[in-house]
């Protein structure tokens, strides 16, 4: 068995294992439903729920690893179950006239004020 940290690290979730146990304490993992201390062991057929950026990713773990390895073994030792996010837009465009006016809407005004050089 594996530490789950050392796993989520192993199969690349989180770029280092410091990093993984940080969201371990923080309660940003849960194995089996249930919040996961860092050194939780972890077995082939448990569920791992990890909230990245306010979505949770859902991992079966296939096969328990502790080394960081190479992406086809990845592929091999975890079953992806995260459904597909939705294609909203990340950064909605300001409403018209709401705000800093833009460079551009700054010439028009600087043109309909009769400051055209």
């Amino acid at each position: 068995m594996t530490r789950v940290d050392a796993w989520l690290w192993a199969v690349r979730v989180y770029k280092t294992r410091s990093i993984a146990t940080t969201a371990c304490r923080a309660g940003h993992v849960r194995v089996n439903g249930e919040r996961a201390k860092a050194a939780q062991p972890v077995k082939p057929g448990d569920e791992i729920r990890v909230r990245i950026s306010g979505f949770d990713r859902i991992l079966v773990v296939k096969q328990t690893i502790a080394k960081r390895v190479g992406a086809a073994v990845v592929g091999e030792s975890v079953d992806e179950r995260t459904p597909p996010r939705d294609p909203t837009p990340i950064m909605a465009q300001r409403d018209r006239g709401a705000g800093r006016p833009t460079k551009r809407e700054r010439r028009d005004i600087d043109r309909l004020r009769g400051r055209d050089a």
